[in-house]
């Protein structure tokens, strides 16, 4: 049986849970998320012992990785809508940087062109200093996906170690060529 899957998932007193046709609704103090789960699984709120415990129908292997993926999921919207998940990125390289235009993120990273990015709708984005670029947000799935495509932009290369990469990333640095004698 999945491990992770078994375990149900505590709630907190300010939460507001609705569970009602496939859907699954959390209300909380930064915000509310909705989830539909797939139909194979059964959501239960049991508003008693405030938790949410979800069940599967068989040890299908495509149920057992339901039961998990849809148990952290629901464990992910709970967390989030108290507190909001934080994504740290560093920019490295001489005259990379990042400034806000809006509702556009805008990367000098070393090409002809300044590229934008559109923020997201439910997404804060902050520029504390010009090389470094905090993402926040109460859906995890969301800040992740917006972080990873900051980084595409310009991931770090291997000898120098210049570009876009997440804090406290370790970059594996490779040797140049070196000078034959």
């Amino acid at each position: 049986m999945s491990r992770i899957g078994k375990k149900p998932v505590p709630v907190a007193a300010g939460l507001d849970i609705a569970v009602q046709s496939g859907t699954l609704k959390v209300k909380g103090p930064k915000g509310e998320l909705s989830l539909r789960w797939h139909p194979a699984m059964a959501v239960k709120w049991n508003s008693d012992a405030r938790e949410i415990v979800v069940e599967r129908p068989d040890d299908a292997r495509q149920n057992r990785a339901l039961h998990g993926l849809t148990r952290a999921m629901i464990a992910n919207m709970v967390e989030g809508v108290q507190k909001p998940y934080e994504k740290k990125l560093e920019i490295v390289g001489v005259g990379y940087q990042a400034v806000l235009k809006g509702k556009k993120l805008a990367l000098t990273v070393g090409f002809a062109n300044v590229i934008e990015l559109p923020i997201p709708a439910g997404i804060t984005c902050t520029v504390p200093t010009p090389t470094s670029v905090v993402v926040t947000g109460i859906d995890k799935g969301v800040v992740g996906q917006f972080a990873a495509n900051i980084r595409r932009v310009r991931p770090p290369e291997p000898y120098k170690g210049k570009g876009i990469r997440y804090s406290g990333e370790q970059v594996r640095r490779k040797a140049g060529k070196a000078v034959m004698k």
